[in-house]
Parts: structure tokens; C-alpha cells; sequence
């Protein structure tokens, strides 16, 4: 039974360092102290909570560039894509710490019923306790920031399971966090195999809550396994982007570009379906063939590059093999399609893809944008929903009508409107249908997930029988 999980840079397979590999019963007093911190945390103020929130997001900024470089060398993902995620959570946590200056609870209009004549109510929230989080590699430290920052707002303990590729950013992360005053037994942190500890964090009687970021097949049986516990799960994605005959085309490929290859496309809204009129569709490929040549590929601690590595020689295997199944079944390769390192591959564009073929409804998580031809709007309605994940999906048009259309009846549980499908705002419900998921993040509404309402009547004082 090991001990210690190595930590490798994908793209120079360099060690970065290493980490404890815990097991179960490192789990289990880990537990035990989250389960005093949560008893901690539901005691203190709100302006407590808001000023540890806030001094956390100033602590990570300070830290930026430490941050952004170790999870750089960890990910694959480029020095710019780093920046802005240790920029973004630390903005989750500023927005945590506002969600605490406003009303907390409501007023309940009890005499609105015959049998509440002369009573008061209301209602109010409180934390469930210690919220066991499992985060993923490609955007560990936001992910980690949109479950850590809500649940300690809410006024939870939490036990960050981190993923075993990218575990350096999250602890260097937590350090932070307490030192900015966050009570250290109200986070902590597990590292360790997901099939052993994350498992172990999902069936632990002493953890309230799960809010787990993974992939669909380790998501679906999370529930079952969880019991008689709340489970949150933001799984995979296959999104679609329709482009209809009145859209704007260069503004369109500007943002398929940006939403397919940013993390090497491993992202789980990445554009991975573009869904284009028959009208639009040559003059679209060609944009957006012409600016995918123009990217920059290759080592991601350099300022150059647009598109750094896949987080493992397997990931890239998987992806080249996806390729050359859909190149088998008549797929056009017009940018890309090579393997150009262990876990490199390069940014590829396809064109005339079967829409039937199995691979197309697969999460491709690589560097890949397929195109896919329509005639008619319901048509492409029909192919954006013709798989079983339901995050994000766009819609490219200037007719109002499409878009009020798209939005009723593209299956997703977001809908943009002339924007990537990457678009995210941390302050929004963020979560999916189908097999996306279920729950939502964001801040106000995680905090909602990971609290629970109390109710509290008022009655009259009971009349004196003498």
C-alpha cells in the first residue's frame, strides 16, 4: 500500500513534487476534526465569516504568481489559463463574502390561514455540517473555491478531496486559506486515490453533504453509495453551438476557437458540437480552420502559447484514437489531427461528421471541435439534444425568434445566446440536466445546497384556566 503520490508535469514528465497518498483511516480523523470545525463555524457571525472570506480572496492574490506557476507545472494548463483562475477564485471568495451582507431567512404570513390568527413565523437557514468536496484536475483550484467559499459562507466545515494529478495547488491553496483566518480544523484536506478515499468520503456517516466535479461514470453511482446524504454532482458535457443563417460568422469563429482549445479542450462546456446551417457552413469551417492554424502549441509556462498539454499520455491516446475513428467514418480533418508529444496533441477541426457516429455523443475532453450540417432550425434543435449530457448549449443568431426558440428548447440547463459555451459567471445558478448532473453551483446557490431551512412559530401565550 503506497504511501506517497507523485505529482509529474505532463508536458516535461518532470516530478513536481509529492503528497501524502492518505487512506481510510486518514480519512477518518480528518473527519473528526472537520466535524469540530463545523461545530466552530456555526457559531460565529456573519460578519465573522464575511471578513475571513474576504481576507482569503486578498490572501490568494497576493499569491498569484505562485499559484498560477506550480498549477501550470502540475495541469498542462497555460501560464494565462492559470493567471485567470487563481484571479477567478479568488473573486468566488469576494463574492461569498457579499452574499453575507443582506437578509438571510423570510418572514412567514402564518394568519394567512385561519389557524395561524395571531401567530408569527419565519424561516431560516443553517448549515448542514461538514461538506465533503471532490474536485477534478482541469480547474482545480475555481472548483475547489466554488465549494470551499459557499460552504464556509453557509457556515459548514469542509474536506477537500482534491484530484491525485493536481493536489499541489489545492493544499498550497488551503495554506493560504487558514492563514487568512479560516479555523484550520473547518478545512481540511485528504489527498489520495479517488477510488479509495473519494469513495470513502462519499459513504461517511459523519459527512453531511457531497458536492463532487467528475466525470459521468463515477458520478452516476455516487447517490447510491452516498445514503442518506445530499448530494451535489456537476458531471460532463457534450456541448452543441448552433449557428444559424443570420449570425454573426466572425464573431461566431471567434468564439468556437476560444471555447474549444482553451485547456487543451478539456474543459466539460468546451464547444464540442457545432451545429452549423447548410447556408454559413463553408464560410464558418474556413474562419474557424484559419485562426485553429494560427494557435500557438506546446509548453504551457510559456506567455506564447494558446494551447498547452492533455494531463496524461492515456488522455492523449483517447483522443487520437477518437480522431481517427470519426476519420474512418468520413470526418474531414481540416486543422490538426496529430499527436505532436507524449501528452500534446494539436488543436483539430472537423468537418462533415456523421452525426450518428458513436464518438460524436461521447465527452470528447481534447482539443477537437466537430462540425455538423442542418437545414432546418428543429433539425438542429434535435442534433444539440440527441445526447444524454444537458450543461451548457449556444445559440448563434440576431433573429429574436431563434433565440427565444433555442432557448425553450435546447436541453441544457444554461442557454447562450451569441457567446461561447464556455461563458460562466460565478455568481449565476451553474449545474445541468440529464446526465450533466444535478444541483447547482454559483454562490447564493451553492450556499442554498449546503444549508438547510428552519422553521420557527410563534404563538400566543397560552390563556391562564383560572
Amino acid at each position: 500500500m503506497t504511501n506517497v503520490l507523485t505529482v509529474h508535469n505532463p508536458y516535461t514528465g518532470e516530478v513536481v513534487g509529492e503528497v501524502p497518498c492518505c487512506h481510510v483511516d486518514d480519512l477518518n480523523r480528518r473527519v473528526e476534526t472537520a466535524a469540530l470545525g463545523a461545530a466552530e463555524m456555526r457559531t460565529t457571525t456573519l460578519h465573522e465569516r464575511r471578513r475571513m472570506l474576504a481576507a482569503s480572496a486578498g490572501r490568494l492574490m497576493e499569491h498569484r504568481a505562485e499559484l498560477s506557476a506550480l498549477l501550470t507545472s502540475e495541469s498542462g494548463k497555460t501560464i494565462r489559463e492559470t493567471r485567470a483562475e487563481v484571479e477567478r477564485a479568488a473573486s468566488i471568495f469576494e463574492l461569498a463574502a457579499a452574499e453575507l451582507v443582506g437578509p438571510t431567512g423570510d418572514v412567514l404570513a402564518l394568519d394567512a390561514l385561519p389557524n395561524g390568527a395571531g401567530m408569527l413565523g419565519y424561516c431560516m437557514r443553517e448549515p448542514r455540517g461538514v461538506i465533503g468536496a471532490i474536485t477534478p484536475w482541469n480547474v482545480p483550484l475555481a472548483l475547489a473555491a466554488h465549494k470551499i467559499a459557499p460552504a464556509l459562507a453557509a457556515g459548514n466545515s469542509v474536506v477537500l478531496k482534491p484530484a491525485e494529478q493536481t493536489p499541489l495547488s489545492s493544499l498550497l491553496m488551503c495554506k493560504l486559506l487558514v492563514e487568512a483566518g479560516i479555523p484550520g480544523n473547518a478545512l481540511v484536506v485528504c489527498t489520495g486515490l479517488g477510488e479509495e478515499v473519494g469513495a470513502a468520503v462519499v459513504r461517511h456517516p459523519g459527512i453531511a453533504m457531497v458536492s463532487f466535479t467528475g466525470s459521468r461514470e463515477v458520478g452516476v453511482a455516487l447517490p447510491a453509495a452516498a445514503g442518506f446524504k445530499k448530494v451535489s454532482l456537476e458531471l460532463g458535457g457534450n456541448s452543441p453551438l448552433v449557428v444559424t443563417p443570420s449570425a454573426n460568422l466572425e464573431a461566431a469563429a471567434v468564439a468556437i476557437v476560444r471555447g474549444a482549445f482553451a485547456v487543451a479542450g478539456q474543459l466539460c462546456i468546451s464547444v464540442q458540437r457545432v451545429i452549423a446551417h447548410r447556408s454559413v457552413m463553408a464560410n464558418l469551417v474556413s474562419l474557424v480552420s484559419a485562426a485553429t492554424s494560427r494557435l500557438v502549441v506546446g509548453d504551457p509556462a510559456s506567455e506564447a502559447t494558446n494551447v498547452g498539454t492533455l494531463i496524461s499520455s492515456e488522455a492523449c491516446q483517447r483522443v487520437e484514437r477518437l480522431v481517427d475513428d470519426l476519420r474512418l467514418a468520413g470526418a474531414q480533418v481540416l486543422t490538426g489531427g496529430n499527436r505532436l508529444g507524449d501528452c500534446v496533441y494539436q488543436p483539430t477541426v472537423l468537418a462533415a461528421v456523421v452525426r450518428d457516429h458513436p464518438a460524436v455523443h461521447q465527452e470528447a475532453f481534447g482539443p477537437i471541435v466537430m462540425f455538423i450540417t442542418y437545414d432546418q432550425f428543429s433539425e438542429a434543435v434535435q442534433i444539440a439534444n440527441s445526447t444524454e449530457y444537458g450543461l451548457n448549449a449556444a445559440i448563434w443568431t440576431t433573429n429574436h425568434d431563434e433565440a427565444m426558440e433555442g432557448a425553450r428548447l435546447l436541453q441544457a440547463g444554461t442557454v447562450i445566446i451569441n457567446e461561447s459555451t464556455t461563458f460562466r459567471s460565478d455568481l449565476m445558478p451553474y449545474g445541468g440536466i440529464k446526465q450533466s448532473g444535478m444541483g447547482r453551483e454559483g454562490v447564493r446557490f451553492a450556499m442554498e445546497e449546503m444549508s438547510v431551512y428552519k422553521t420557527v412559530c410563534f404563538g400566543k401565550p397560552a390563556q391562564s384556566v383560572y
